[in-house]
């Protein structure tokens, strides 16, 4: 029972039908608490090689008890929230692009503590994740207009003159934070160029669990995912994730509160 139930949260891993590194990070504990052996860390590491918070959890496994590792996540989420609800004002319009399980949460929060604002996200092709953010905010209440990949500008160029309303702040999670920057869904560079060209404060928000000195490999997903038996001679580019510059970011968001990204890399090193 127990390897059938291992087999079957690494198979969801693989085929991301887990999505975000937090949530990835809980399923693979829980799933190495099923099979407590080296070769299951083995194993679970492989499914998703930019996931560097699965990779920390997973190695912290073997040290520390499961219920002190699986409390971090909520408490680390409770205080990512707080400093997120000091960030928002009333009438904003925030952008965010694909799942993050932290960016959602927070914004939860906020609109549960009486803040009134607004989302724009984006589709995020090729696995629609932004269907699964919209949702989640929509049923929170929250006002969500989601904009195809392409039209992102839209929804951030201030001198968009078809829609009187841009996005005033960005926030965006991470798959993983490097010393010069951070690793995220593609699209992330897009959105991070247009915040910087438009003035838009764009901030990162993060468990710092997500931090890694390492080299962190650009996951390569499936050209079917992108079109599914196509023509032959048709080369097909489906990276999952990019990597955002430093320079880009006005800020990040972890439990140690909110601080300019060369502060957060010097307290992790």
């Amino acid at each position: 029972m127990s390897k059938k139930r291992f087999d079957k949260i690494a198979d969801d891993i693989k085929k991301i039908k887990i999505q975000g590194a937090r949530n990835i990070a809980k399923a693979a504990l829980f799933a190495y608490s099923l099979i407590p052996t080296k070769s299951s860390i083995q194993k679970l590491k492989s499914l998703r090689p930019t996931e560097p918070m699965m990779e920390k959890v997973l190695e912290l496994a073997e040290k520390k008890p499961y219920q002190e590792i699986l409390e971090h996540f909520d408490s680390a989420q409770n205080k990512i929230n707080i400093s997120i609800l000091k960030l928002i004002k009333n009438n904003d319009v925030i952008f965010t692009h694909c799942h993050s399980t932290n960016v959602s949460n927070a914004l939860i929060y906020a609109k549960k503590h009486g803040k009134k604002f607004q989302v724009y996200n984006t589709e995020t092709r090729p696995l629609f994740q932004g269907r699964k953010t919209a949702n989640e905010l929509r049923k929170a209440g929250i006002k969500v207009t989601m904009f195809v990949d392409s039209a992102v500008a839209l929804a951030i160029e201030k001198e968009n003159k078809r829609d009187k309303i841009y996005a005033n702040k960005i926030f965006l999670g991470a798959d993983a934070l490097l010393p010069k920057g951070i690793i995220n869904k593609i699209g992330s560079g897009l959105v991070a160029e247009l915040a910087h060209n438009h003035k838009i404060p764009f901030y990162i928000v993060a468990d710092s669990w997500k931090f890694t000195k390492k080299k962190v490999p650009i996951e390569q997903r499936s050209l079917n995912e992108v079109w599914n038996k196509a023509p032959k001679n048709i080369k097909i580019k489906n990276p999952s994730f990019e990597f955002v510059p430093k320079k880009y970011i006005s800020g990040i968001v972890t439990e140690f509160g909110l601080m300019k990204y060369e502060k957060f890399v010097r307290k992790m090193t």
